[in-house]
């Protein structure tokens, strides 16, 4: 016998890695959230406009524009939604920026489904708990190169150029998994 979960309210799930997408749409289902997902910000455009929908998983970098655009527009359709924005290209500016656009969190990718779903579900004003562990050197200087590699329109040279960095060093770097 199978348990049935409680039904949250439908949710738009915008995000351009398609396993991460299909495994996250999965997980929000088998949670009681109707999923409707997007693979870029026109899909995600075309499916908010009839559904309205309660919540919102947008991913910060799609392939056609950045998910943070969508976060007013979903505003307007829906003064009440809950959103999460996510992302493998984290930083402060960005997050500072998604908040004040309106979203109620903001999530590094591979973000566990746990955490997305604690934040969709959140209580209005409720904090999240800070780390329990800071970032460690690696990571925030992965962050550093992430973050001006980005500034740079993701090109390898001009990055390499303004961090002091040989080119192929960074290359190495950037075809790393994040450091935890």
């Amino acid at each position: 016998m199978t348990e049935i979960a409680e039904h949250h309210g439908t949710l738009l799930l915008a995000d351009d890695d398609a396993s991460f997408r299909q495994r996250l749409a999965v997980t929000l289902g088998r949670r009681g959230f109707a999923v409707t997902t997007a693979a870029s910000l026109a899909e995600a455009r075309a499916a908010a406009a009839p559904l309205k929908p309660d919540f919102a998983v947008l991913d910060l970098r799609l392939g056609d524009g950045n998910g943070l655009e969508m976060v007013g527009e979903l505003r307007a359709m829906r003064p009440d939604i809950r959103i999460v924005m996510l992302t493998g290209y984290g930083n402060l500016a960005t997050a500072v920026a998604a908040v004040k656009e309106g979203a109620a969190d903001y999530l590094a990718k591979p973000a566990d489904p746990e955490d997305i779903i604690s934040a969709l579900l959140a209580t209005s004003g409720e904090r999240p708990e800070p780390p329990t562990e800071p970032m460690s050197a690696d990571r925030v200087r992965w962050e550093h190169i992430q973050r001006v590699y980005e500034l740079c329109d993701r090109n390898v040279s001009e990055t390499a150029r303004r961090l002091k960095m040989h080119r192929r060093t960074l290359q190495r770097i950037l075809a790393k998994r994040s450091p935890k």
